[in-house]
């Protein structure tokens, strides 16, 4: 049980939410310690703890101290082990919960694949000493939690996240204007309040105009940014359904449309060239991008994205250390 929420000093509805983001933590932690293994290691070479790849001794330059005794024996040629610099990791979630985050056709909705993804992120990169801190964007503008560490981190910024905005199924938010949920202005917001360098994690459907991307490019000059992508299987294409009623979670405008063949491609058409839209303007700024999908087994999807990463940083490391 959390320290910061004990349950016998919450309502009895809030008891029970209290239990389900605590299984639900567990069990997104528990699934990834099973498809990875091990934790994030420092940015950089230097002095620290976790060991990296030995090399030749280099008399006169290298400390004695990291000298590799078993692998100098088995060579017989003296090896050094270089360090992995130990460095507090400061990580930022600016977590996109406005009401289009409602919406959900499939297993899940995008809000609750988000939420799981703010805990698997945390989770896989969060070492002893690491300090969480979250920015929500709701209907309302958003908020901002100061960063905590330790064992309860991830769970606390899990739970402040749920209780943020909280609609019953099936309801409506009241009404916004679309600059109560500009994704850019909590991107300046992010970028001017923290300056520690680190990992910032934007987490959102990413379906507003594309004026967040000078935002997003300024937030990368100075941090490790890492943009997940929610979607929803109904936001790229319809199934033939004749009449309907379109209600736009935003701004709550309704219109009825015939779903005919022509609306389902240009519907098609519209939402392919929004994703590309939005896939270049990610790539252009340098944050990392990954898709996560309401129909998709997306804890698999995050453990394949970080082996591809540890990957290529591997491969990175090597050949920097080859030149």
């Amino acid at each position: 049980m959390s320290p910061d929420f004990p349950s016998a000093t919450l309502p009895r509805n809030m008891v029970r939410s209290h239990h389900a983001l605590r299984r639900m933590e567990l069990t997104i932690t528990r699934r990834l310690d099973g498809l990875l293994h091990g934790e994030h290691l420092g940015r950089g070479l230097g002095q620290g703890s976790e060991t990296a790849e030995a090399r030749a001794y280099q008399p006169g330059q290298d400390d004695v101290r990291l000298m590799d005794w078993a692998l100098t024996a088995r060579t017989t040629t003296a090896h050094v082990r270089d360090l992995v610099a130990d460095r507090e990791l400061e990580s930022w979630t600016l977590l996109d919960l406005s009401p289009s985050m409602n919406f959900g056709t499939a297993a899940h909705t995008k809000r609750e694949v988000a939420l799981g993804a703010l805990v698997a992120v945390n989770a896989l990169t969060q070492r002893g000493g690491d300090r969480l801190g979250l920015h929500v964007l709701h209907a309302g503008g958003h908020d901002r939690y100061a960063t905590r560490s330790g064992p309860q981190a991830v769970f606390n910024l899990l739970h402040r996240a749920h209780r943020t905005t909280q609609h019953p199924p099936n309801s409506l938010p009241p009404p916004t204007d679309s600059s109560d949920t500009d994704l850019a202005r909590a991107l300046h917001d992010l970028t001017r309040q923290q300056r520690r360098r680190g990992l910032r994690v934007i987490i959102s459907d990413f379906l507003t105009p594309h004026t967040w991307e000078p935002a997003l490019r300024q937030l990368t000059q100075h941090h490790q940014v890492l943009a997940i992508e929610i979607l929803d299987p109904r936001e790229l294409d319809i199934p033939n359904l004749g009449w309907i009623t379109l209600r736009d979670p935003e701004t709550r405008r309704v219109r009825d449309v015939y779903i005919s063949a022509h609306v389902r491609h240009t519907y098609r058409t519209a939402a392919l060239h929004h994703r590309e839209t939005t896939h270049n303007a990610l790539r252009r700024t340098g944050a990392l991008h990954l898709v996560l999908r309401t129909d998709r087994d997306w804890i698999r999807d995050i453990a394949a994205f970080v082996a591809r990463q540890r990957r290529v940083a591997h491969l990175a490391h090597r050949t920097a250390r080859a030149r």
